[in-house]
């Protein structure tokens, strides 16, 4: 008769003579979606959502951020009056920055518009009230600062002509000097999210990376025009917050 079973938990050693077969390699980790070039430029996804700026040979210059924004027919046409196209839908671009040393703040079109030649070397040119300006807002990073740069937070916020994101089309482009544009688009809000995080740019260890983020952020209860701290709190900035002026 065969000898007993060993004890739960017991090493069996194999059989005389039988042959070793090792156990199968371990499978590798399936490979990350890349990032599809269309027409020139680089769109980040939900599925291919980063990029490397310094892999791509963008590495000095100035690179413009864009922001440009619609709103659909039938939200506008329902939710907005009687607005067509965003007309009137005021729609801001805003970036919290963070350099090496420490420093931090934010750029928006209701304080500090920034400078390139002195820290945080990044700039808002104008406030498109409208979104009928072809040329959109524009934040212009310099890339010759690369190596003082830690992290930069690009977000839109809602300034007025709607009440939240749903409805909304908004379209970030980067475009870096010498290398394709990248964009990433954001029209799936479902909640009352006043404020949309576009894009997060790193510097990992000397190379700038371009996260797409696609996250809405909800303002704090009874506080709709408060979703920069909102937005401040989730990524962990740490900024202090006081009531600001409002536009002209």
């Amino acid at each position: 008769p065969p000898p007993p079973p060993p004890p739960g938990g017991q090493y069996v050693p194999p059989p005389p003579g039988g042959q070793y077969t090792p156990p199968p390699p371990p499978q590798a980790a399936p490979p990350q979606p890349q990032p599809q070039q269309q027409g020139g430029a680089i769109s980040l996804t939900k599925n291919a959502p980063s990029v490397s700026l310094t892999k791509h040979g963008a590495t000095s210059g100035h690179m413009r951020v864009n922001l440009n924004w619609t709103a659909r027919e039938g939200v506008a046409k329902g939710r907005l009056g009687k607005r067509r196209r965003g007309v009137d839908l005021d729609l801001d671009l805003c970036c919290l920055w963070e350099l090496q040393d420490g420093r931090k703040g934010i750029i928006h079109a209701l304080g500090d518009m920034g400078a390139l030649d002195r820290p945080p070397f990044i700039k808002l040119d104008k406030d498109d009230r409208t979104g009928a300006i072809e040329a959109g807002e524009n934040l212009h990073i310099n890339l010759d600062h690369m190596a003082q740069f830690r992290r930069i937070l690009v977000f839109a916020e809602i300034y007025d002509g709607a009440e939240d994101f749903r409805g909304l089309d908004a379209i970030a482009t980067l475009f870096p000097v010498g290398a394709p544009p990248i964009d990433m688009r954001m029209n799936d809000c479902v909640d009352a999210s006043r404020d949309a995080v576009l894009a997060l740019i790193e510097n990992v260890n000397g190379e700038l990376v371009v996260h797409r983020e696609g996250r809405f952020v909800l303002p704090p209860p009874g506080r709709p025009r408060w979703g920069k701290m909102t937005v401040d709190q989730a990524y962990a900035w740490n900024l202090e917050w006081v009531a600001s002026r409002g536009k002209d």
